[in-house]
C-alpha cells in the first residue's frame, strides 16, 4: 500500500521517503530515507541480488533466441518526466534511453535506462531505473509504428547521503513516427512500479525523444 511520510519539520515525499530539516537553521539536516516502510530504513534490500539472477536468466534466454543472422537494432534517447509516487508524490525530470535488438519485425529484446532528478527543499533526490524485457511492435507500411512493452529490473534512489535499491517493473508503450528512413520521433508513456518487502510506489514516466533504426 502506497503512503506518504511527513516528519516535522520535513518535506512530504512518497512512501516514507523523508528528508528532515534542521530546526536550527532550516537547512537540510539528517536524512531519514526508506522506501515502503520506516522499518526498512537503511536496510540492505535483497531485490538487487534477485534482480541480477533474473537479468542473467533473461540475457541467457535472449542469446539462445537470437537467430544466426542479425535483424535490426533500435537506439533511442530523450527527455523524461518522472512522477515518483501517486497523489502527493514528487515531480522529477531527467533523461532515458533504450537499446532494442529486434529478433523479428514484431518482437524485440529491450534494455531501458533512465535517470531523474529533483531538489525538494534544496536536497538532491535522484531516481535511476534499469529495466529489461520484450517489446512488441506493429510495423506497417505507414510511418507510424506503435509498440508495447513489459519490463523487469531494478531502481536506485539517492537523497543526500542516503540511498535505497528496489525491484522495479514497468508496462507501457509508445509510437515511432518516421521522420527520415532511419530516424523517428518517439513519444512514450510507462507505468513504473518500485517494490520492496515493506510496500510499493506507483510511478509514471512520460518521455519524448528520437530513435535511430540500424
Amino acid at each position: 500500500m502506497e503512503h506518504l511520510g511527513i516528519v516535522s519539520p520535513a518535506i512530504a515525499l512518497p512512501n516514507c521517503v523523508k528528508i528532515k530539516m534542521s530546526p536550527a537553521n532550516g537547512l537540510p539536516g539528517p536524512f531519514t530515507f526508506a522506501l515502503g516502510s520506516n522499518r526498512n530504513a537503511f536496510r540492505t534490500s535483497k531485490g538487487p541480488n534477485r534482480m541480477k539472477k533474473l537479468i542473467f536468466l533473461f540475457l541467457a534466454l535472449a542469446v539462445f533466441a537470437i537467430p544466426s543472422r542479425a535483424q535490426s537494432v533500435d537506439v533511442s534517447a530523450g527527455y523524461s518526466y518522472f512522477r515518483l509516487g501517486g497523489s502527493g508524490g514528487l515531480n522529477q525530470n531527467g533523461v532515458s534511453g533504450s537499446v532494442a535488438y529486434n529478433l523479428h519485425p514484431w518482437l524485440g529484446i529491450v534494455g531501458d535506462f533512465g535517470g531523474y532528478h529533483a531538489s525538494p527543499g534544496g536536497v538532491s533526490l535522484n531516481t535511476y531505473t534499469y529495466l529489461f524485457g520484450p517489446r512488441l511492435t506493429l510495423r506497417n507500411a505507414t510511418k507510424i509504428n506503435p509498440f508495447v512493452q513489459g519490463l523487469l529490473g531494478g531502481s536506485r534512489i539517492t537523497a543526500g547521503g542516503g540511498s535505497s535499491n528496489q525491484f522495479a517493473y514497468s508496462v507501457g508503450g509508445g509510437v515511432d513516427i518516421g521522420l527520415l528512413p532511419h530516424l523517428a520521433f518517439r513519444p512514450q508513456v510507462d507505468y513504473v512500479g518500485l517494490a520492496t518487502s515493506g510496500g510499493h510506489t506507483n510511478c509514471t514516466r512520460i518521455s519524448a525523444g528520437f530513435v535511430v533504426h540500424f
